[in-house]
């Protein structure tokens, strides 16, 4: 009887019941609560803009693997991801093309100019917002204030009449406010509450890695700290950690962004690098930078392009493996000693 050998490379173990759109398909159920947060924040605007963004996103991918003769991925859901991550770093007041090119621009751009799903050196959804907000800056900086209704003592100002500064550049909302959503901001960026509930369950599904929201988080928090002298206040107009921690698109790119498994690192204490440099970065634009006041967006983008660097330097050594030099000081030895 014999046998069949196999050769492939690592991983050797593999679960078949682990696929693309299985993880993706998690990513998009994560993020459904705050799709419907910003919902019911922002009203009908919100929702035209998911579904623009999200729709084009798709289209953009077909038509691209139709033009270029690739086998058509729009069924990994990948791609309603993508669409769905630009849509929350999108103001709700923003026009409806801006969704449109965002998505083609992170889809065809991005993506699948550099090979596809799995060949994109950085995020493509924060990339494309990045591209919009340098293009578009007053349309992405006018952002509306909520629409909900009574719940909470919300406000009932209409979504497309009034624009207003974000947390960030006005620091007179309470935490309760920004823990529930109750501000101006991007359509993701508003409702804590569900963006805390989509990281963890996507942890517990073990789809992302705990180390980098905790340690992006955490560091932040730490910095924000030392730099105001003060944890938390529940007086509007305080500057304090836990404020700075709320505000902007901090959480969503901690949980949902950063943890990309194509754009961030691999071994763990990579994971612990990334996270605390995404941390660094974002502390240092917050606190020093007036003309962009988040910098969520570019410390990730930052962190993404040292992704390879960062895994060079902390992947655990093989076991039994001899370093290049080392492999020929011995044959050089080996070779005099025959000599």
């Amino acid at each position: 009887m014999q046998t069949k050998l196999v050769v492939s490379s690592s991983p050797f173990l593999r679960d078949a019941s682990v696929s693309t759109r299985r993880l993706m398909g998690d990513v998009v159920i994560a993020l459904i609560p705050t799709a419907l947060a910003a919902i019911w924040f922002f009203g009908a605007p919100a929702l035209a803009l998911m579904l623009v963004s999200v729709v084009f996103a798709v289209l953009s991918e077909l038509v691209y693997e139709k033009i270029t003769h690739q086998k058509t991925t729009i069924d990994d859901l990948s791609a309603v991801v993508t669409g769905l991550l630009l849509a929350f770093n999108l103001p709700a007041n923003a026009p409806w093309w801006m969704a449109a090119i965002g998505s083609i621009i992170a889809i065809v751009l991005v993506k699948q100019m550099f090979g596809g799903i799995g060949q994109n050196f950085i995020n493509p959804a924060l990339a494309a917002r990045t591209i919009l907000m340098l293009s578009w800056a007053g349309l992405i900086a006018a952002t509306a204030l909520p629409a909900g209704g009574q719940l909470f003592g919300l406000t009932t100002v209409p979504v497309d009449a009034v624009a207003s500064a974000t947390p960030l550049v006005s620091s007179s909302y309470s935490l309760w406010q920004l823990f529930i959503g109750d501000i101006p901001g991007m359509l993701g960026e508003t409702c804590k509450l569900t963006l805390i509930l989509g990281g963890v369950y996507l942890i517990v599904r073990k789809v992302i890695d705990w180390r980098i929201p905790v340690f992006f988080i955490g560091t932040a928090f730490i910095l924000f700290w030392i730099q105001t002298g003060v944890i938390y206040s529940v007086e509007s107009g305080t500057e304090n950690a836990l404020y700075q921690i709320l505000s902007g698109g901090l959480l969503l790119g901690a949980f949902f962004m950063a943890t990309d498994y194509v754009t961030s690192p691999v071994s763990k204490w990579g994971k612990v690098v990334m996270g605390i440099g995404c941390a660094v970065i974002l502390f240092v634009i917050r606190a020093y930078n007036n003309s962009y006041p988040e910098g969520c967006s570019f410390a990730i983008l930052f962190m993404n392009v040292l992704t390879p660097l960062i895994d060079k330097w902390t992947m655990p050594r093989t076991f039994g493996a001899v370093k290049p030099a080392k492999a020929k000081k011995s044959e050089a030895k080996q070779g005099g000693a025959k000599a």
